[in-house]
């Protein structure tokens, strides 16, 4: 089975892992085209926090759910921060962050919860998404793993936190790792690899106090070291920045760009 594709539906175009929706869980990783949008004309903006017009991404965020078939009304959100906490989304958070980034889930940088049919919804342009889905329990997280993140090993923590709060097995979660600033793309400084040095094998020097950046293996060995299984770390290994005319990337625009989605849930 092919890790991941691309597909088409209601005009919204958007990669998915056909292993997680064999399992029973829809997932979703947005592209830009055919979309409303004042900061980036015609794209498929889903974030609320970059300057765009409000009522365009609401539209949009309408257009993604019918998309994939989901309740728009309980797509669930959080103020990402580039740090690690998380949090646990139980039913009296349900919709946070929906129509109004004030309502999103404070200084948080990962979701989780058990309950069906709730949409957990992060924002990314370059930074590394991962969904997480334990078919056991049918409990389901979302990471936000840029350079911070990455370093801070949030996805990590996650699977582990779903391991604390909800019993799942490590040994049997599956995580995906959705499109992103690619290794071929991401030069960085020695500021990131004296924080990110304890996995100094994700570092590829090029010149002098500089590396090219493996955020994708970075977050696979920190999930293989919680206890995942190698054959349960997915990847969907595309480069937002070297393909920005599928997605957007704050680096090749210049901080001046939309945000993809990523999405995961249990159906009923």
């Amino acid at each position: 089975m092919t890790d991941f594709l691309l597909k088409e539906n209601a005009g919204v175009w958007f990669g998915f892992f056909p292993r997680l929706e064999a399992l029973g869980f829809t997932n979703a990783f947005t592209c830009r085209f055919h979309g409303e949008s004042d900061l980036v004309p015609d794209n498929l903006n889903l974030a609320l926090h970059v300057g765009d017009n409000a009522e365009k991404v609401l539209r949009n965020r309408k257009a993604v759910a019918g998309a994939l078939g989901i309740d728009a009304g309980k797509l669930t959100a959080c103020q990402q921060v580039h740090g690690d906490k998380i949090a646990v989304v139980d039913k009296e958070d349900i919709g946070a962050g929906r129509t109004d980034f004030s309502s999103a889930i404070a200084d948080t940088d990962a979701l989780i919860t058990a309950e069906a049919n709730v949409p957990l919804m992060l924002f990314f342009a370059d930074c590394v998404p991962v969904v997480l889905a334990d078919p056991l329990t049918g409990a389901v997280g979302i990471a936000h793993a840029g350079w911070r993140g990455s370093t801070l090993a949030i996805a990590a923590k996650t699977a582990c936190k779903m391991a604390e709060v909800f019993g799942t097995d490590l040994t049997r979660l599956v995580a995906a790792i959705g499109p992103s600033i690619g290794p071929c793309c991401y030069e960085v400084d020695e500021k990131v690899f004296r924080q990110g040095r304890e996995w100094e094998s994700c570092f590829h020097p090029t010149t002098p106090g500089h590396w090219q950046l493996d955020l994708w293996q970075m977050n696979r060995l920190q999930l293989l070291a919680a206890g995942l299984k190698p054959e349960n770390v997915l990847a969907a290994n595309i480069c937002t920045e070297h393909n920005r005319q599928l997605f957007f990337s704050y680096r090749a625009e210049k901080g001046r760009t939309g945000r993809l989605s990523a999405v995961i849930l249990r159906k009923q």
